[in-house]
């Protein structure tokens, strides 16, 4: 039997572990957040103590037990592998960088960390760190690492608005700015390098941890990918279909102004559709209202859903 769409309800990350967070998911999205400095509201998640869950409270690991490849689809092989967020940059993040899975499975017996960042709000003038800035070698890198403020004229740095879409493969030094909320795709993976923190410090005066000669090791040089550029798809029904981004761990879509527009299901892979406005969705004799910011996780073996709403991100693991 087909398996119905899964609203997601997150689990957040707030207060001390996100000392940059904010409150604009709750004022974008009516995000039941836990205090005015919630950072992350992972929609999508089977990372230890951070499970999402279903309506009934089911946590998104045991679903995944129950139902199989039923729900994660015939070609996605092993662990989950996907993790979804939604994130408030009231502050600017840490400079970070991610590995790739060889040297995450080597020295956290982890994967490694590939995402990727559409902007859904950015105040004016909103930058954010992408890359190191062309012509700085790994010698000089190390020294201003070791010098805390000196890191920051090797950063570079980039003006962003709403729709912009980066992607930021393992390697990548990068760093969310303030007054950003974006959508954050990514391996299931909580691996991460903090290179630098701007010299923040907490309550007691203390700076955080930053794990700077393994940040060195997989940092790569030069520019980082240049940003996406949406290609338009042919859709069945009234609306606008664009592939984001296609990389070897993930697809990202975006639906607009739909009317009966058609997402097939597919039993290779699970999907997980974003409404961004208030949407509806249609599959077989039933339909279902999503508030914006509302995220369900579409199982492989479920119905073709029909999308009636002004903006939809879908995402899924990239299969061949």
């Amino acid at each position: 039997m087909p398996l119905p769409p899964i609203l997601m309800y997150p689990s957040f990350r707030s207060g001390k572990a996100t000392p940059w967070g904010g409150a604009r998911l709750r004022e974008l999205f009516g995000k039941e957040t836990p205090d005015a400095r919630t950072g992350e509201s992972l929609e999508v998640s089977v990372i230890p103590g951070l499970n999402s869950r279903d309506a009934e409270g089911t946590q998104l690991s045991r679903l995944i037990e129950r139902y199989g490849k039923a729900l994660t689809g015939t070609e996605v092989k092993g662990d989950f592998p996907l993790l979804l967020k939604l994130i408030d940059a009231r502050e600017a993040l840490s400079v970070q960088v991610h590995p790739g899975d060889a040297y995450a499975m080597k020295n956290e017996n982890k994967l490694g960390k590939t995402e990727a960042w559409i902007v859904l709000d950015a105040k004016p003038g909103a930058k954010l760190i992408y890359g190191i800035r062309e012509g700085v070698t790994a010698e000089q890198l190390a020294a201003a690492a070791e010098n805390g403020r000196a890191l920051e004229g090797l950063l570079r740095q980039v003006d962003v608005k709403r729709g912009d879409v980066f992607y930021i493969p393992a390697g990548t030094v990068h760093a969310i700015g303030e007054g950003i909320v974006l959508y954050e795709i990514q391996q299931s993976s909580d691996v991460t390098y903090r290179f630098y923190d701007w010299e923040r410090r907490d309550e007691h005066g203390n700076k955080r941890t930053l794990h700077t000669r393994q940040a060195l090791d997989v940092t790569a040089l030069g520019a980082p990918p240049a940003r996406a550029v949406p290609e338009a798809l042919p859709l069945e029904g009234a609306g606008r279909l664009e592939r984001l981004l296609l990389t070897p761990y993930f697809t990202v879509l975006r639906y607009t102004r739909c009317e009966n527009a058609l997402l097939p299901a597919d039993r290779r892979r699970f999907g997980m559709l974003t409404a961004l406005s208030p949407a509806r969705l249609y599959f077989a004799d039933r339909s279902m209202d999503l508030p914006a910011g509302q995220t369900v996780l579409l199982p492989a073996s479920g119905e073709d859903l029909r999308l009636w709403g002004e903006e939809f991100l879908f995402s899924c693991p990239t299969v061949k």
